[in-house]
């Protein structure tokens, strides 16, 4: 089991400086959240900052973000086709991918089959991420397909993460217990019940964060949890520098380094 930083908790810093705040601070390696940032785009540029940071790729996380929906092209298959050449150029063993949008209805009818034979045809790991409804006021719209919730669907490999359930306004425990040996991958977060996707250290929210892990670890997990959290909102770089040290600070109160 590997805990890493996702390179999206370091935004609107750059990718690179995800690599330097994931080293000073004792994580065991980086999620490239592929987006804008051209770094991120480009395996030559990443197996570069994985030398000069000693410090591997773990996963990579699909260009399926609204603000993504060109980079790597417009077809969402050929998207998740290029996740895997990169991700086995830089040494990166799964890549995390969000069910298709509602309105994206080919790819939605065909999602399923798809990364089942994404994940029959290569070496990478395919770990499909629960999302949430997006709610307004009282109401909600269903904007993912074939669901937000992934337990109705039998994907081989599935991510949780905190604060999508704390949006769906699901028990993360019972969800990691009917996944059973599929649960593959966490982002780690939190929440507070708010219709938006807040991202917050582990912690600082209401979802169950510490007796999940706790969960984790009664159960043998050996796969990698990965800090997804916002820093965006910080007053200056000390206080992003101090949230990515919370957060693998929280993890290794239940999973000490001696113990991996």
């Amino acid at each position: 089991m590997k805990i890493g930083l996702s390179t999206s908790s370091v935004f609107p810093e750059s990718t690179a400086a995800a690599f330097e705040l994931a080293a000073l601070n004792g994580y065991d390696g980086v999620e490239i959240m592929v987006g804008m940032d051209s770094m991120s785009q480009d395996s030559t540029a990443l197996r570069n900052l994985v030398q000069h940071y000693q410090l591997p790729i773990i996963s990579l996380h699909s260009p399926c973000l609204l603000i993504t929906q060109r980079v790597w092209g417009t077809n969402p298959w050929g998207k998740l086709d290029k996740a895997r050449e990169v991700a086995e150029l830089v040494g990166a063993t799964s890549v995390v991918v969000h069910p298709p949008f509602r309105w994206q209805r080919e790819y939605a009818k065909n999602f399923e089959n798809g990364i089942a034979e994404l994940n029959r045809n290569s070496q990478v790991g395919f770990t499909v991420e629960n999302m949430y409804p997006w709610r307004a006021g009282p109401g909600s719209f269903p904007a993912y397909a074939p669901d937000w919730d992934i337990r109705k669907q039998d994907y081989e490999n599935v991510t949780l993460d905190f604060s999508h359930t704390s949006v769906s306004r699901t028990d993360p425990i019972e969800m990691m217990q009917e996944f059973g040996d599929r649960l593959r991958h966490i982002h780690l977060a939190d929440g507070t019940d708010s219709a938006a996707d807040e991202h917050l250290v582990p912690g600082r929210g209401t979802q169950p964060v510490r007796e999940a892990l706790e969960f984790l670890k009664r159960n043998g997990f050996d796969g990698n949890i990965i800090a997804e959290i916002s820093t965006r909102s910080v007053v200056d770089r000390d206080e992003r520098i101090a949230d990515i040290k919370a957060s693998i600070d929280f993890v290794r109160g239940v999973f000490p380094r001696s113990e991996e």
